[in-house]
């Protein structure tokens, strides 16, 4: 192996499809240069949650080594990304007086205050996975991005604090470190996918990320250039293959290649299925009429009703299925997802400050059709976002399912590029190992415009 750069990045995106270790060195311009990957369809892992950690640590191992032989260098630690229906997040506010006596903000006040916003009250088995500050607040004054230097009595801010459960933190912790590489930081994937596919002016703005992966879609929400709400949603690709594999009776493999190869969440295209009125800004109309008489009166535009061949579940047996219907379950499935979306940002109390509109971004983001859907159940400009700036070399990585696998890179490139600020994340319940080499905070201008 070679003599490590100084300055080796590492990103390790544990998800319930494929684990991905991208291997980057930071430039002296501050760009990543990609000097290796890995990636290998997931075991072990169910909705971003470890639930075989022998399976999850040798999928890990092998991504890990596959990433290293093509770097022909040997990784100690690495920025390892984190999702699951156990993260949750909450905004908080600190308050502390300014300790010196000529009134002058130092770090320390930063951290204090950043300390007393953490303080929030949580169940014995949940633990804070970050501190984001988004604004201060000096004697009144709000809308302080960078406190340090200036005047004041009193010094507020305004954080936005994720956390997991420490059972699945620990999980992951201990999956990654059994192959001889140390967590260097647990981060919420969605923050780093951000990091590759959103750009500073959406995030001033107001913006609305959506990572679709294959078993969790998860949520960032972004205003004045701040996170401002996170999110995971429990469904993702794999709910989709499921129900397809359910109605036509085919395997998970087969409807997988249907879903890629033929499907479709578009709701103005010929395969717009019976699931389109769904999608209309007036109330659902059930249509109780047989298949056959709906058929006769559908518009004489629409395409017939393709027949696509697949494999069936007997070894070797080929099978028919309804291109219509394949749509029709991808609609409802879709239908579902964008609702619960909605939902949720309704919930954050934020659904009318997101003009910039929504990116779709991962595995998922690739279904065809998949932006009309989204824009027609949120009413909101939709694109899909995939990892940008990267040099010809890094190429395959350009693409939406490693969003987060780049971002973790840049996410630590940012966590290298400055002084950070590091506050002590003591473990309780028996998890202390976790907090070994745990970094929190990070230099404010990290996540302040």
């Amino acid at each position: 192996m070679a003599t490590k750069p100084e300055k080796l990045i590492v990103g390790l995106d544990v998800g319930t499809s494929k684990v991905c270790t991208i291997i980057g060195e930071m430039t002296r311009d501050n760009h990543i240069n990609i000097l290796g990957m890995g990636t290998n369809p997931s075991l072990g892992l169910q909705k971003g949650v470890i639930v075989n950690i022998e399976q999850a640590t040798a999928t890990i191992a092998t991504t890990i080594e596959q990433a290293e032989r093509q770097a022909a260098l040997k990784i100690d630690s690495a920025f390892v990304g984190v999702t699951g229906g156990h993260i949750s997040s909450v905004n908080s506010r600190g308050v502390v007086a300014v300790s010196k006596t000529n009134r002058d903000i130092c770090s320390d006040d930063v951290v204090r205050a950043i300390d007393s916003a953490r303080s929030v009250t949580l169940p014995q088995q949940r633990e804070v996975l970050h501190v984001i500050p988004r604004t201060f607040v000096i004697d009144g004054q709000d809308g302080v991005r960078d406190p340090v230097g200036m005047n004041g009595y009193r010094l507020e801010v305004e954080t936005h604090i994720a956390t997991g459960t420490i059972s699945a933190l620990t999980n992951l912790f201990k999956g990654v470190q059994r192959t001889g590489v140390e967590v260097e930081e647990l981060v919420f994937s969605p923050l780093a996918a951000s990091e590759a596919v959103l750009s500073d002016a959406e995030k001033r703005l107001g913006v609305c990320l959506l990572d679709i992966g294959a078993g969790t879609t998860d949520i960032a929400l972004y205003i004045d250039g701040s996170i401002w709400h996170t999110a995971v949603i429990p469904i993702g690709g794999n709910a989709i293959t499921n129900d397809i594999s359910m109605v036509c009776r085919i395997s998970p493999e087969a409807a997988e290649k249907l879903k890629v190869k033929y499907g479709d969440a578009s709701v103005t295209g010929p395969y717009k299925g019976l699931y389109a009125d769904y999608y209309g800004k007036g109330p659902i109309k059930h249509d109780f009429r047989s298949r056959a008489r709906q058929d006769e009166e559908s518009d004489e535009s629409s395409a017939p009703d393709e027949m696509l061949e697949t494999e069936g579940l007997e070894h070797g047996r080929k099978q028919q299925v309804s291109r219509n219907l394949l749509n029709e379950i991808i609609h409802a499935r879709t239908r579902q997802l964008f609702d619960m979306v909605q939902a949720e940002i309704k919930k954050s109390g934020y659904d009318g400050m997101i003009p910039a509109g929504l990116v779709l971004t991962g595995g998922t983001a690739n279904l065809t059709g998949i932006t009309d859907a989204a824009g027609h159940v949120l009413r909101l400009p939709v694109r899909i976002g995939a990892p940008r700036g990267l040099s010809e070399v890094a190429g395959t990585l350009s693409v939406p399912a490693f969003a987060t696998s780049v971002g973790l890179v840049l996410w630590g490139m940012k966590k290298r590029s400055g002084v950070e600020i590091l506050q002590n994340n003591s473990r309780r319940g028996g998890g202390a190992g976790l907090a070994v080499g745990r970094k929190f905070g990070g230099w404010l201008r990290e996540f302040l415009p």
